[in-house]
Parts: C-alpha cells; sequence; structure tokens
C-alpha cells in the first residue's frame, strides 16, 4: 500500500478553527474565513455541478487581482482542479501555447479578458470556457468539499517567464506550498495582527504563496487590483499592514513616492525578490529605516528559498542571505561542491521544490542531480554560509576571457542619479567575442559620455559598456523580471536613441 500524506482540507480546517477573523479586504470588502469558505465551497459547487469539472482535471485560469479571481482560486483548491495559472499580459500566441501544452479541461476568466478567452476557445477541449460572473451567478447545488487534501497532488501549475526560450509549467504541490509557507513563518516569525498587502499578481508565485500562506497562519490579506505606489505609501504610513511582497521595481517607486515621513510602526517587512537589489537602494531604505528582508526564490522553489534580515544587511549588504529552516543549497563549480567565495551554479534541495515540468523530461532530467535542483543562476556562498546572487548563467557576458554580470553593471547604473533603471546585455564583438551594452531610462537629460565616465570609477574596464542606448521603459514580464531577449530585439528594430 503506497504511503500518502493527508492533512485536513486546508481552507475548511482555517474557517474551523477561526470562523471570524478577517481573511480578505479588498477595496471596501472584507470577509472573515468562514465567509470565504461558505463561498468558495459554493462556487467549488458551480464548477463540478454546472461546470462539469472533475477532480483532477485541469483549469486555465485568467485573472486580475480581485475578490472574484480570489474566491475562484480556492474554489478550485475544494474542487480538486489543478488550477493552470496564466499570465494575463501575455499575447494570444503565448497563451494559447500554455493551455495546449498544459491540454486544460476549461478556461475560466475575468469579464475583462472576455475577447482573448473566446480567441482561445477552439484550442480548449469541447471548447469549455465561462467567466467568473457566470460563476458566481449559477446556483452550485449540492457540493461537499472534501475533508482532506493529499499533499503530494498537484494543487497548481505556474509557467516560468521564459525570458529565455520557450516556458515550462512548473508542477506545484499542496506540500510544496505547505512547506514554502512553514518555512518562510519560521524565518519571519508569526503574529496574530500580521496583515500582507498583496499587490503582486495572483496568478505569479509571489501572490499565489501570500494566499496559501494567510489560509495557513490565519492571516489576513489586503488584496489589491495594481500596485500604485501613492496608495500603497499611504496604507504603509496609516498602520494596519506589517508585511508586503514587493520586486526592485516596485520598491524603486515606493522610494520616489515616498518623501520625509516614514512607514508606521506596524509595518515590519518589505520583502524583497525579483533578483539581486542595486546597492544603492538597499543603502537608501537602510538611512530611512524600512526594514528590507532581501529573499531570493523562483517558482519552481515556491516562491522565497533564501532571505535576509535587516540585521544581517548591516554587515552582509547585497546578500540574499540563508536558506530557509526546510531547504538546503549548495554551489556547484565544475561538476563539484564550491568551496566558500567560490563562484558556481546554485543549486537547491528541500520540500518546497517542485517535482518537475509538466510534460518535459528531457528538461526534468537536466534540471536534477541526485536529488539537487539546479537553478540556472550563478552565485556563492562566504564563509558563513550566506548566498550572493551574481546572475543567470545564461546572461553571463564573457568578455575577452572575463566574466561579466550584467546585474553588476545594472547596480552601479542604477546609483547614478539621472538613471531610473537600466538593463545590460551581451553584444557581440569582433575583438572581445562578447562586450556589455546597456539599456538607459533616463530622469533628465544625459549622455553616453557621461554615463561612461561614471561607470569607469567604479567597474573595471572590461565591464564598462561599450554602448548605451536610451530608451523610454524596460521591457518587463508580469514578475517584474528584465526580458534581456526583448532588449535584443529593440536593436533590430532600432526603436532607441543610440549614443556611443
Amino acid at each position: 500500500m503506497e504511503n500518502h500524506l493527508f492533512l485536513p482540507n486546508l481552507l475548511k480546517q482555517r474557517a474551523f478553527l477561526t470562523p471570524e477573523r478577517r481573511a480578505l479586504t479588498f477595496e471596501k470588502d472584507s470577509y472573515t474565513f468562514r465567509e470565504v469558505f461558505k463561498v468558495a465551497s459554493s462556487w467549488a459547487g458551480t464548477l463540478v455541478n454546472q461546470f462539469n469539472l472533475k477532480k483532477g482535471s485541469k483549469a486555465g485560469v485568467l485573472i486580475k487581482n480581485t475578490k472574484e479571481g480570489y474566491f475562484l482560486l480556492l474554489a478550485l483548491q475544494q474542487a480538486g482542479v489543478t488550477a493552470v495559472m496564466l499570465n494575463n499580459r501575455l499575447t494570444l500566441n503565448e497563451l494559447r501555447f500554455q493551455i495546449q501544452d498544459t491540454s486544460v479541461d476549461a478556461l475560466v476568466f475575468d469579464e475583462e479578458f472576455h475577447r482573448a478567452a473566446h480567441e482561445l476557445k477552439k484550442n480548449i477541449r469541447d471548447e469549455h470556457i465561462f467567466s467568473l460572473s457566470e460563476v458566481d451567478s449559477k446556483q452550485g447545488g449540492e457540493f461537499l468539499p472534501e475533508e482532506q487534501v493529499e499533499m503530494d497532488s498537484i494543487c497548481t501549475i505556474m509557467y516560468t517567464s521564459g525570458t529565455t526560450g520557450k516556458p515550462k509549467g512548473v508542477l506545484q504541490s499542496y506540500n510544496n506550498h505547505w512547506w514554502s509557507a512553514v518555512g518562510s513563518a519560521l524565518n519571519l516569525g508569526l503574529k496574530d495582527t500580521d496583515v500582507w498587502l498583496c499587490a503582486v499578481p495572483l496568478f505569479h508565485i509571489s501572490g499565489y504563496s501570500i494566499l496559501m500562506r494567510s489560509i495557513i497562519y490565519g492571516m489576513e490579506i489586503k488584496l489589491h487590483e495594481k500596485f500604485d505606489e501613492e496608495v500603497i505609501n499611504r496604507e504603509l504610513k496609516n498602520g494596519g499592514v506589517t508585511i508586503i511582497s514587493v520586486v526592485s521595481a516596485m520598491l524603486q517607486r515606493l522610494l520616489k513616492n515616498l518623501g520625509e515621513e516614514g512607514y508606521h510602526s506596524d509595518f515590519r517587512c518589505m520583502l524583497l525578490g525579483g533578483g539581486p537589489a542595486p546597492k544603492s537602494m538597499l543603502e537608501q531604505c537602510k538611512d530611512q529605516r524600512i526594514p528590507v528582508f532581501q529573499t531570493y526564490g523562483m517558482t519552481e522553489t515556491s516562491s522565497q528559498f533564501v532571505t535576509l534580515s535587516p540585521e544581517d544587511s548591516l554587515t552582509k549588504l547585497g546578500s540574499a542571505g540563508k536558506p530557509l529552516f526546510p531547504c538546503e543549497l549548495k554551489i556547484i563549480h565544475r561538476g563539484k561542491e564550491a568551496t566558500a567565495n567560490v563562484q558556481g551554479e546554485i543549486a537547491v534541495r528541500g520540500p518546497n521544490v517542485t517535482r518537475g515540468y509538466y510534460n518535459r523530461e528531457e528538461a526534468n532530467q537536466a534540471s536534477y542531480v541526485d536529488g539537487w535542483f539546479l537553478t540556472g543562476d550563478i552565485g556563492y556562498q562566504d564563509d558563513q554560509g550566506f548566498l550572493y546572487v551574481l546572475d543567470r548563467r545564461s546572461d553571463l557576458i564573457i568578455s575577452g576571457g572575463e566574466n561579466v554580470y550584467p546585474a553588476e553593471i545594472e547596480s552601479v547604473l542604477a546609483a547614478h542619479p539621472a538613471i531610473i533603471e537600466a538593463g545590460v546585455i551581451a553584444l557581440p564583438s569582433q575583438d572581445w567575442g562578447q562586450v556589455p551594452a546597456a539599456f538607459i531610462v533616463k530622469e533628465r537629460p544625459l549622455t553616453a559620455s557621461e554615463v561612461k565616465d561614471f561607470c569607469r570609477s567604479r567597474l573595471a574596464g572590461y565591464k564598462v559598456p561599450h554602448y548605451f542606448y536610451f530608451i523610454e521603459s524596460l521591457p518587463r514580464n508580469a514578475s517584474n523580471k528584465l526580458l534581456r531577449k526583448d532588449l535584443r530585439e529593440l536593436i533590430e528594430k532600432g526603436n532607441f536613441n543610440e549614443d556611443r
């Protein structure tokens, strides 16, 4: 007999333990856990009885950050349906690839995406699509949620951002999400008064992990449909919010809008992910007493895997920190575990790490070595075990035999007072093999020679960009990761002002 791990139905258990505790605030509406469970169960009945979704089936989800989107995700859990999380910023062709790749049984969509959903209809089995308003308006019929959840069953499939090549569907089990939440609580601590502001997309692991933590911890989510730095700064100043998840681009906007008044004493954690952050920005946060917890994680690790506390940031500026309690990591250099301060590929393992990619046997074999997941990221650990993430292996620039990390150059450029943000890629060079090229979003008039002089005083000569392109904005995906392949396409299209 197989030994499967079961836990009580997570949402049902939470509604039983703390029924009157607030679970969700969205705009002017608030719901307790008892109310959330009631809505999610009713919607699950509708999905099963009216739309014929069965336990173990897959539903594509095309939603925004709204209370209806939140209820849908929990209803799918109650119905035992795997949610295939679709990025609502993708093109039709990109969405079509993902729904065909996973062979979804249905597509559930927010009304805003009505046109896209109907364009995709013929790519879905039995052309089975329906909107959130249809789910909400129908009577669910008789439905009893499962008493337990099998922890190894797949809760969600989220596609990697596809910054290089075709995206892959990451299989995330209830067990992965559970241990991600447990690891985070052991690291960040947990208070009865915690309220997590969620302005990152629910369809992304950064947002979905907040939803899961809310259920497991019994913690309120303040859900925002979009990121608005003025609105969010006001909330953080007024009190009531204790934690927020951001990426560097979001934090930069918050800082620019913040002014002299600091955040309320309730606020205890700015969880910063999405790649290496510019040191100048971290120093500004330190000066303004903003409690930044740098973190490193990915879709494949069900959110954060490594975190650096504000106390350690005083002496470990630029580090992502140490692994969460249930997690392990090591650096692999030339096929062996590296010693301290030696750069190599970051490998991770733990109960929050995915079992693999959907229908990608070749990628799965290449991604795992002796139980360790190879992240594709380059970094090193210092002699105390703190991790420093340098860049993606695929983004590495090799110029004249020297390794050049775009993130290092971007961090220097971000410190220039006239530069809002910058992205760096490799361009071919007859003399050096590759050379760095910088794409810059400027706040005021600026020339390449000024930027070059700024870089020369802060970077080794071979790291100074050879090309400078001034553009209106950097291309980013829904999780605010820089799309370097799109920068290369800009050169082909000529959509910039080149200045050498």
